[in-house]
């Protein structure tokens, strides 16, 4: 059942990456409802263009490539001239390559790095001077439980979500002076409709998985857009250079 809207970003805008599908185009739809002014981003040109028609008026999309500095340019200023001002980053954009170490190609690690981390890191320097211009604003950094602990098979997702969790807290020191809050979320399992590039089981036993879990089941997307949306409002005003953890108490402990 959905929440009945209270508004919570009323008067906000916020700038969504990988935002077509799976949990990026659920926190547009709940961004949205909550009165949020929403600039959708992707690589996937015709999911987040149906996207943004469903949300309606209130939501527009754009063509992303968060690997491209020149792209991140273009795609704040065309934030600023739709809308006025940015408000919200909350960067979801990420592949997740998987292969054994001794299997794992540089190619491979290098593209999981770019696309990750260093999508990260231009996205977080874009938004700066208009957002330290604009009185401040709140930069979310989606990273993994693979940013708490490490994970066979997941040695490059692992490093750049690592990677995004320290540049957050780096971050957060150099711009809060400016009022401006940077956060981490580290989801656990999540279930998604399609999964990402580089994922090799496209069709995952979630009831299995979940099973393990100690709140018994995976997270769905509406778990993590529900704290990206507390990090996007103004109930989270004193809270920066933090990470979130989502993971239904994966990382408490074994449960033997």
């Amino acid at each position: 059942m959905e929440d009945a809207p209270v508004n919570r970003l009323s008067g906000k805008v916020a700038l969504i990456t990988g935002a077509a599908r799976n949990m990026g185009a659920e926190e547009a739809r709940i961004f949205a409802r909550e009165g949020a002014r929403v600039l959708i981003t992707d690589v996937l040109e015709e999911a987040g263009a149906n996207l943004a028609e469903e949300i309606g008026e209130s939501a527009s999309f754009r063509r992303l490539d968060v690997t491209r500095e020149d792209d991140w340019e273009q795609t704040v200023a065309h934030c600023l001239e739709l809308f006025g001002r940015v408000d919200v980053l909350l960067q979801n954009a990420g592949i997740v390559p998987m292969a054994p170490l001794e299997e794992l190609t540089r190619e491979q690690y290098e593209a999981c790095m770019n696309v990750n981390a260093t999508g990260t890191f231009l996205g977080m320097r874009a938004v700066t001077k208009p957002m330290r211009l604009g009185g401040g604003g709140s930069i979310i950094n989606i990273s993994s439980i693979q940013g708490m602990v490490g994970s066979p098979n997941l040695l490059s997702y692992t490093a750049s979500k690592f990677a995004i969790r320290g540049m957050t807290k780096a971050a957060a020191l150099e711009l809060g002076p400016h009022k401006i809050r940077v956060n981490s979320i580290h989801p656990g399992i999540v279930r998604v409709q399609k999964p990402r590039p580089g994922q090799p089981v496209q069709t995952p036993d979630y009831e299995a998985m979940g099973a393990g879990i100690p709140l018994r089941r995976v997270a769905d997307v509406s778990d993590i857009a529900r704290t990206a949306l507390f990090l996007a409002s103004d109930e989270s005003a004193y809270t920066t250079g933090s990470e979130f953890i989502v993971d239904g108490g994966m990382l408490a402990g074994p449960t033997y």
